[in-house]
């Protein structure tokens, strides 16, 4: 299916590494020009220097996403670098593990800035641009937001918020025809959740105990399977899909897990 991407300008914030790579490379893959921002500089050049390799366009900015002039800074190295702005897909975050019992508000406070405030921030810039190619956002999320996982307050309270902007956007953006939606993702393996499992005594048996809950094949959602959708919402092909939080999690959120 052609999903008529060609040559579209999409800013993916975390795009060098794990999901956000994922989608980067479906991107790439429907002839889309991927500008990714990430704080990680080593890596995004690695990426794009892969990508030129191809034969494809893609660019980058660095930018480190808790501070706001850096974001503003990010969206604007892509216009100036294309002249447009077509859709946005902001993805990262980390799940930093601040918690009611041993948080403070300090950590509390810095976990809602790395996690959610610079989703508002990267749509506020770039809506001048989206407004113009009456573009689309895809914000990624996470399960904590519904099921809760303890140990987690910021980290779930972001997730919460960056579902309920994908609402109020779908709303205030219904004038200029931009759509906006949210993929919400369970378990994923990504190179941040390798590191997560390493931290366990028995590694093999912790991730064990979490696929044979995972109800479709038992088994982890890939990064691939989120781009894929990803690109997918942010194609014409989805044109009359907004304000939806789509589960590609494989039915782990609200599948019965005793199945």
């Amino acid at each position: 299916m052609d999903l008529n991407l060609k040559n579209k300008v999409v800013i993916v914030t975390g795009g060098s590494k794990g999901i956000g790579l994922g989608i980067t490379e479906a991107l790439i893959a429907e002839g889309a020009i991927p500008v990714i921002i990430s704080r990680n500089k080593s890596s995004v050049e690695a990426v794009i220097k892969k990508i030129h390799a191809e034969g494809k366009e893609a660019h980058y900015a660095i930018a480190e996403l808790s501070d706001p002039e850096q974001c503003k800074n990010a969206v604007e190295v892509a216009v100036k670098k294309y002249g447009r702005i077509d859709a946005v897909v902001n993805n990262a975050g980390v799940n930093d593990g601040v918690s009611l019992e041993n948080g403070s508000y300090e950590d509390f406070m810095k976990s809602l800035q790395c996690n959610l405030v610079h989703y508002y921030l990267i749509a506020h810039h770039a809506l001048p641009e989206l407004k113009k190619s009456k573009g689309s956002i895809v914000n990624i999320g996470s399960k904590t937001s519904f099921t809760g996982q303890g140990g987690t307050s910021g980290y779930a309270a972001a997730n919460g918020g960056r579902n309920a902007l994908t609402r109020e956007w779908a709303v205030e953006l219904l004038p200029y025809s931009i759509r906006v939606n949210a993929i919400i993702v369970a378990e994923c393996y990504t190179p941040l959740y390798d590191k997560w499992i390493k931290t366990f005594d028995n590694p093999e048996e912790k991730l064990e105990s979490i696929t044979k809950h995972i109800p479709l094949e038992n088994r982890m959602t890939t990064a691939e399977e989120i781009a894929n959708t990803t690109v997918f919402l942010l194609s014409d092909k989805s044109s009359h899909t907004t304000g939806q939080l789509i589960f590609v999690d494989g039915g782990y959120t609200h599948l019965d897990r005793a199945l």
